[in-house]
């Protein structure tokens, strides 16, 4: 079994799910950053922590497989939530971030299958 930072090289498909959610990660540290006087800043501030423990779990294979499981809960309730607070009005960030999202549930689903 291949671990730690080092192991990256020998596994495409963890790497794109680790370049996906720094992606999601970042774009909501800047809302939270950019609300911050708001609950909704907040609310991404605590999006982006999770996705960074979540990287760095992974990165550190600290239960990789059970992550893989709760990012996919995680990252899904997210995408529900921007639909119900934001209809009809969603902008190209939300878009973006979303379809970054999208593909990040597809590739946490195909990392969850390979490991159990």
């Amino acid at each position: 079994m291949d671990t730690g930072i080092g192991s990256l090289a020998g596994a495409p498909l963890r790497s794109v799910g680790i370049v996906l959610a720094v992606i999601t990660g970042v774009i909501h540290l800047y809302l939270g950053v950019s609300f911050i006087d708001s609950p909704l800043g907040l609310s991404f501030l605590v999006a982006a922590v999770g996705f960074g423990i979540g990287i760095v779990g992974v990165l550190y294979d600290y239960r990789r497989t059970l992550l893989y499981v709760l990012g996919i809960p995680f990252v899904a309730g997210q995408i529900v939530v921007w639909y119900v607070v934001n209809a009809p009005d969603f902008g190209t960030l939300g878009y973006v971030d979303k379809a970054v999202q999208a593909v990040l549930i597809v590739v946490l689903v195909l990392l969850y299958r390979r490991a159990a």
